[in-house]
C-alpha cells in the first residue's frame, strides 16, 4: 500500500500548527496573568473555577491535577486578592466550599481580553458555517483525546 505523503504532510502541518498555537496560548496567558498580577498557571487555574462555579478544595485539585497542598496556596493567593472566599457547610466544617467572586474576576481579566476576544469573533465570522462545524469537531475530538491522554498518565 502506497503511503499518501500529500496527506502526511498535511498532517505534519496540522501538528506543528497546532503546537505553535499551544505554545502561543501559554505566552498569552502568561502576559494577561501577570498584568493580572498572577502567573500564568494561577490565572488559568481562576478559569477553572470560573467555567465550573463554587466546588470544594478537593474537586478543584482533582480537576486541575493539583495536590491538596499546592490548592491550599492557590486558595489563599486568591483569597487574599479577593478573588475567592472559603465558605464552610452547615452540617460539616471540615469540607469548605470555594466560591469565586465572578464580577471581580470578570473586572479584572475582561479588559486584557478585550481585544483578543474581537478580533477572534472577527476572524470566525470569515468562517462558513461548514467549515466552523468541522472547526468544532476537530477541537471536541483533539480535547476528548487529550483528556484520554491525561487519564492515562495518570494511571
Amino acid at each position: 500500500m502506497a503511503i499518501d505523503t500529500k496527506k502526511s504532510d498535511q498532517v505534519r502541518q496540522i501538528r506543528k500548527l497546532s503546537q505553535w498555537y499551544a505554545y502561543t496560548s501559554i505566552e498569552m496567558h502568561e502576559t494577561v496573568g501577570r498584568k493580572a498580577g498572577l502567573s500564568g498557571t494561577d490565572h488559568k487555574y481562576l478559569g477553572f473555577l470560573l467555567q465550573k462555579g463554587e466546588m470544594t478544595a478537593g474537586e478543584w485539585g482533582t480537576l486541575t491535577g493539583l495536590t491538596s497542598g499546592a490548592i491550599t496556596g492557590l486558595i489563599d493567593r486568591f483569597e487574599k486578592k479577593g478573588l475567592v472566599k472559603r465558605k464552610f457547610t452547615e452540617g460539616d466544617r471540615r469540607r469548605v466550599i470555594i466560591e469565586p467572586d465572578t464580577q471581580k474576576i470578570m473586572d479584572l481579566l475582561a479588559p486584557l481580553y478585550k481585544d483578543y476576544r474581537s478580533e477572534s469573533e472577527k476572524l470566525l465570522a470569515t468562517y462558513s458555517a461548514d467549515e466552523i462545524k468541522v472547526l468544532e469537531s476537530y477541537f471536541e475530538k483533539a480535547i476528548a483525546i487529550m483528556k484520554k491522554t491525561t487519564e492515562n498518565l495518570q494511571k
